[in-house]
């Protein structure tokens, strides 16, 4: 079988408002940039009190009236178990029929170790706890996609329970696509397990980061025999999506001087070398091409991209015109 094409996201950094690193006008721009340059998709992170941020259906909101062409996602949904899922999926319906049929949901639980923040505190306030999350978030999946494909719907679950409801405006896409994350830690097998095999279970595609290239290629495998062991193939257009960052600097070192500076900041982090020489291309174009390019062979068929610059508009056209058109 052919390779598939590989796309490619732009991931825009909606916490960047409150760190200095970007604007709200400069985001929206670079989402017209995106679409008007060819990359396929563009992305928002998404938290509430956690890691605050520009709320991410205001900014997808924002993104759907200002482009016309290209898909539009969380990278990924965090808030998910904290959200109300009939709440959710109006809002996410509304979204998508104002795109005109272009978004993308990626559910995710959140983790308190996904980069600092302020997690229990975040769950504790919405009074919400946090060993619930992961049905919280299977429920919101069901009922995301339930009320996208019929009218007059019931639901009775554990946390949600509703008769007989019609979510209007109906979403264009019937029904709505739904990835779902999952970044397994090999010192936890049984979680790590778990966690794949939701994706299997529930995921028109798999959302990961912080993989290495081998980690990455074994639990897409690992995702694909759990789908065999729940009685069912993967569709040929499941999606298997990389959430990455990138950095194009000749001098290699700036490059990850600069990138050290800006996730430290955005994640109220300090990550070490070695993390951050997993997690971002950095380096010459060439260098940069030929990471993203592994992750290709390893079975990627979209790789999201987020500058780790706080020049986000040369960094734009320099990952435009000379990593990704050395790509497509």
């Amino acid at each position: 079988m052919a390779q598939r094409k590989v796309q490619f996201g732009l991931t825009l950094p909606n916490r960047g408002v409150i760190i200095g690193a970007t604007t709200i006008e400069e985001m929206l721009a670079l989402g017209e940039k995106a679409e008007a340059a060819g990359w396929d998709s563009v992305w928002v992170g998404d938290s509430i009190f956690a890691k605050p941020r520009l709320d991410s259906l205001v900014l997808l909101g924002g993104l759907a009236a200002r482009t016309k062409r290209v898909k539009l996602g969380p990278a990924c949904f965090a808030s998910t178990p904290l959200r109300n899922a009939l709440l959710l999926a109006y809002q996410w319906h509304s979204l998508d029929f104002m795109s005109g049929g272009r978004t993308i949901f990626v559910a995710c639980q959140g983790a308190p170790a996904a980069g600092g923040g302020k997690f229990s505190e975040e769950f504790e306030a919405f009074h919400v706890e946090p060993s619930s999350r992961m049905r919280r978030m299977e429920e919101a999946i069901d009922i995301l996609r339930l009320t996208s494909i019929h009218e007059n719907v019931s639901y009775q679950g554990e946390y949600n329970q509703f008769k007989d409801i019609t979510v209007l405006p109906r979403p264009v896409q019937q029904p709505l696509p739904i990835w779902v994350t999952a970044n397994p830690r090999e010192d936890k097998p049984k979680w790590a397990e778990s966690a794949l095999r939701r994706v299997a279970k529930y995921g028109d595609g798999w959302m990961t980061t912080r993989n290495t290239i081998e980690s990455f290629s074994t639990n897409l495998a690992l995702i694909r025999r759990y789908a065999q062991e729940d009685g069912h193939e993967l569709s040929p257009d499941f999606e298997a999506c990389l959430y990455y960052n990138i950095n194009v600097n000749e001098d290699r070192e700036a490059a990850l001087a600069e990138s050290k500076r800006f996730l430290d900041t955005y994640y109220t982090a300090d990550y070490s070398r070695e993390f951050l020489e997993n997690w971002v291309a950095c380096g010459s174009p060439q260098e940069c091409i030929a990471k993203l390019r592994a992750f290709i062979d390893a079975g990627a068929t979209t790789i999201t991209l987020r500058l780790t610059s706080y020049d986000q508009d040369r960094q734009f056209e320099r990952v435009t015109n000379e990593v990704l058109s050395a790509l497509s």
